[in-house]
């Protein structure tokens, strides 16, 4: 499936390549957040980083600690958007 026209598509990809070489980013830890529903949706997220959730915000917060729960909140869009529309396509 092209995935490329779906919500959010841009920051998964970007995550799953982040994991697949080992980089602790913002994408990464997202998608390691996802993991359980990418997997029954088909993809493979074989690694995922511990504590994603709390090492997001944490990583957010050391950026800009005022907007890390607006950032955080909008990260977790993306993805369930996009997981929505994965869905969806399927």
């Amino acid at each position: 499936m092209d995935t490329s026209l779906l919500p959010g598509a841009d920051v998964i990809d970007r995550g799953l390549a982040d994991l697949a070489g080992g980089s602790v980013t913002a994408e990464a830890l997202l998608v390691s957040i996802g993991a359980p529903r990418l997997r029954a949706l088909g993809w493979d997220v074989s690694v995922t980083l511990a504590n994603a959730e709390e090492r997001l915000y944490q990583l957010l917060a050391e950026t800009d600690a005022d907007a890390a729960h607006s950032r955080y909140n909008a990260l977790i869009r993306h993805l369930v958007s996009f997981q929505r529309a994965a869905a969806c396509a399927k």
